[in-house]
């Protein structure tokens, strides 16, 4: 199993539409496609950052999703300039994790 923790900059002033999107649209497809979301937070100091938590079974199986998501009509056509009209996506961060074996995630 591996885990991404991803860090996203808002726009100024997007945050909250971005939670909407996030909460409304991206995360229910994704999550229909296999992701498995363990958690989404934002920043209490900085009013622009946003934080999930994506778990897979393993990295062929992220490999597999990644495609079944980013590359779908509905991701492209409907999801991309959403994105880019909320996200600084220059400033992403992207952290893939792995569990110890005491962690309760597993």
């Amino acid at each position: 199993m591996l885990i991404e923790f991803r860090e996203y900059t808002c726009l100024p002033g997007k945050r909250d539409e971005w939670v909407r999107l996030m909460e409304e649209k991206i995360v229910p497809f994704q999550t229909s496609k296999g992701v498995v979301v363990i958690g989404m937070f934002i920043s209490e100091s900085d009013p622009d950052l946003y934080y999930w938590i994506r778990r897979f079974d393993n990295e062929a199986a992220r490999v597999q999703i990644y495609k079944d998501v980013y590359e779908s009509d509905f991701w492209k056509n409907d999801m991309t300039p959403k994105v880019i009209e909320c996200l600084d996506r220059s400033k992403t961060k992207n952290v893939r994790l792995l569990p110890t074996p005491k962690s309760v995630i597993q």
